[in-house]
């Protein structure tokens, strides 16, 4: 039976797959062939005789084997490299065929850092009338399949989530979609979870005030025919005012006439000196 064994990496990483023989220090690696094959059919690296007879064009200048304990060292790891693999050694005898030493399967399964989740909130259009929000919590870029959680005031919420990748060994993207009545102020957690490792932010949402519309400065139209309005508003004042101050002095100053424009007039009338009346008289 084949023994399975699991080793994990992160994408950039050096690691090593470690073989089922190791080479006694009093042979070498002249009596030995040697094939490490991922998923028991595409060969990765072959060794016959203590040389290198084949390397996978993938791996090239990216995979090497030590020649004593015929580790297979990768690096760096991408994630097309997730999977299993095979060590296939074979001891050469000059008067017998080759026996096979070792056939064991390593599986390699690599990761990939997602970035720090994303929370976003977006308020309802009609927000005077509605506290609706929708809350989203996105990740990016990361390996294999996530699996996206929340937390609202520290109670578990379940994400309305969807993934985005562009087959199965490639980064994902995932996105999570949270509809909320915002009538008070909120704590929200997001949590990206993948392979063990965690990612999470948080974020306060604030109790939406009802029916505040920004400012907008008024345009330069606006403004001029406010002015010309303002202008003559005051023109009216002063006019007014000095109509009313000129009736109250004239009140003062003459008899009382039948009407106000009478006692206008009379006031304006010029004054007739005393002299001229009595030399009128005389005649």
């Amino acid at each position: 039976a084949l023994e399975k064994k699991v080793v994990k990496s992160k994408v950039g990483e050096k690691i090593g797959l470690p073989c089922c023989h190791e080479i006694p220090s009093s042979e070498s690696l002249h009596n030995y062939r040697v094939y490490w094959q991922k998923n028991t059919t595409d060969v990765v690296l072959a060794y016959a005789e203590g040389k290198k007879i084949f390397q996978h064009e993938r791996y090239k200048d990216r995979a090497k084997m030590d020649t004593s304990n015929l580790t297979l060292w990768i690096s760096p790891v991408e994630i097309l490299d997730n999977g299993p693999y095979q060590c296939v050694v074979q001891r050469l005898r000059f008067s017998q065929n080759s026996i096979v030493v070792c056939d064991e399967l390593v599986s390699l399964f690599v990761t990939a850092e997602f970035s720090e989740p994303n929370i976003t909130a977006e308020v309802s259009a009609h927000s005077c009338e509605s506290t609706e929000t929708v809350v989203r919590c996105s990740s990016h870029g990361g390996f294999p399949k996530p699996k996206i959680s929340g937390a609202l005031n520290n109670v578990s919420v379940v994400w309305n989530a969807s993934w985005v990748s562009e087959s199965s060994l490639s980064p994902y993207n995932v996105t999570g979609k949270l509809l909320l009545n915002v009538t008070k102020d909120i704590s929200i957690t997001c949590f990206v979870e993948y392979d063990g490792f965690t990612k999470s932010t948080s974020l306060l949402l604030k109790k939406m005030n009802l029916c505040i519309v920004p400012t907008v400065p008024p345009s330069y139209n606006v403004i001029t025919a406010s002015s010309i309005i303002i202008i003559i508003f005051l023109l009216a004042i002063v006019t007014l005012t000095a109509r009313y101050l000129l009736r109250h002095v004239c009140s003062r100053c003459c008899k009382p006439q039948d009407s106000v424009e009478e006692g206008v007039k009379e006031c304006t009338k010029p004054p007739v000196s005393s002299k001229v009346t009595s030399e009128t008289s005389s005649v």
